[in-house]
């Protein structure tokens, strides 16, 4: 049988909450809700490009969620010496989107799990006031701004998301 990305549940962000609450659960929705865009399409699927020229792919996406989650909650944030995962800044940039058709879907889609975990772990307990210093853009972030910057992230990949999945099989909706 071939493999197909697993179904997984979108809990509800809850109506009412302190920030750090509400801001991990609107987070976790967006999460979920590129996997819900992905589920049940096999790694053929997920390779679909959009529209010439673009190299963007739902495994695209997923791959990139992933760099995107490692490099700003564990290298950042967190300050771990993490390399990426699918690019290099010198010579392959885009190698998380552009690299997908010898990419192992199953794999990153276990890599991006991975990720969501050691992101949540390099956070937990740090205050949503702690800041870091972002050496390419020369300043000072906090962890509040991280998380509003995450949700944007996956709220507007999202929607890439929406357009690639009604291009593969005609889905939409949440």
């Amino acid at each position: 049988m071939n493999w197909t990305v697993p179904r997984s549940a979108r809990v509800d962000v809850p109506p009412a909450g302190d920030e750090r609450v509400l801001l991990e659960a609107w987070l976790d929705h967006h999460r979920q809700t590129l996997l819900g865009k992905c589920a049940g399409l096999t790694p053929g699927q997920l390779v679909v490009r959009s529209v010439e020229p673009s190299n963007l792919t739902l495994l695209g996406l997923v791959r990139h969620m992933a760099e995107v989650e490692r490099a700003w909650f564990r290298f950042r944030v967190a300050g771990e010496p993490v390399d990426l995962l699918y690019c290099d800044l010198d010579t392959n940039p885009d190698g998380d989107f552009d690299d997908v058709d010898t990419a192992d879907a199953r794999a990153d889609f276990e890599t991006f799990a991975r990720e969501v975990e050691l992101a949540r772990a390099a956070v937990a307990g740090r205050s949503l006031e702690e800041t870091f210093h972002h050496e390419r853009r020369g300043v000072e972030m906090n962890l509040r701004w991280v998380y509003l910057h995450m949700i944007e992230e996956y709220a507007r990949h999202n929607g890439h998301a929406d357009l690639l999945r009604e291009r593969i099989d005609g889905a939409t909706g949440a």
